[in-house]
């Protein structure tokens, strides 16, 4: 005759299960939501691939859970589960448009490690991501300067003198500020690249066309550098290390783009002033 399978379970141990399901659930919602914020932040401030799968790993292992990520150039699908399967959350979300700031990438890197040294809650992850996210960018003027002095310092790199770098500085200047209207002006992301290029090989082609020799060509051929896409092609290479070859071929292709766009702008200097 069979026995019926003795049951260690009290109606109070019962009881508290059934009460912590309903807090592991609303846990695993919580944390889902929080690391889809943390990847479409990394993703639009210019992260890699890799490093943001590595970035929302950490932070889901320091809570015991483990994840699945499809990671895509402007959308991110996770997944999230414990040891067991018995909880779940699944769900996506759009980064915003691609840029590039290392102070957002930076905090989120230390805020993860945080994470792990010091057992942050939820509550507290989401506080500093806000925290991050609201810090101010640098001032206007002094991206316009140290851009423009950046550009003037590859003229000297290419052997300019001191009028070409002059020439070079005011040239990037104009031209970045150009884009940064266009970009405000919401035009298209290449055409502001065209217009800027435009106008800063506009300035550097007049220089040198009427300069009566005094501007030379590499502060032509230099005034267009502040535009070169070195964080699309640096994380397209990367993610083609890593294995990540459906975004490491769109970075690759929007960088080809970008670089198309420049040049097309020095052609059509060159074309205007017969160069």
């Amino acid at each position: 005759m069979l026995k019926k399978k003795s049951s260690n379970f009290t109606p109070q141990s019962t009881t508290a299960m059934i009460m912590a399901i309903p807090t592991e659930q609303n846990e695993i919602k919580q944390l889902g939501s929080t690391l889809l914020n943390v990847g479409t932040l990394l993703l639009g401030a210019g992260a890699s691939t890799g490093r943001t799968r590595k970035t929302i790993n950490r932070i889901a292992e320091s809570f015991g859970y483990e994840t699945d990520l499809l990671v895509s150039h402007r959308t991110i699908m996770l997944t999230i589960r414990d040891e067991q399967n018995d909880f779940f959350f699944n769900n996506l979300k759009r980064s915003p448009p691609h840029g590039v700031n290392f102070k957002l990438l930076t905090g989120i890197s230390r805020l993860s490690w945080q994470v792990v040294e010091d057992d942050l809650t939820i509550q507290q992850i989401n506080d500093q991501l806000s925290r991050i996210s609201a810090l101010p960018h640098y001032p206007r003027w002094a991206v316009l300067l140290f851009v423009g002095l950046a550009g003037s310092s590859f003229c000297r790199l290419a052997e300019g003198d001191a009028l070409d770098m002059l020439t070079v500085l005011i040239a990037t200047v104009t031209g970045l500020f150009v884009r940064q209207e266009a970009h405000r002006l919401k035009f298209n992301p290449y055409i502001c690249i065209y217009c800027a290029a435009l106008t800063a090989s506009f300035i550097a082609a007049s220089a040198y066309k009427f300069g009566g020799g005094y501007v030379h060509e590499p502060a032509f051929s230099t005034s267009v550098l502040f535009l070169i896409p070195g964080v699309p092609l640096i994380n397209s290479f990367s993610d083609m290390i890593d294995g990540n070859l459906n975004n490491a071929m769109i970075r690759g292709m929007n960088g080809f783009i970008i670089s198309f766009a420049i040049g097309l702008g020095l052609l059509t200097s060159m074309f205007i002033y017969g160069l």
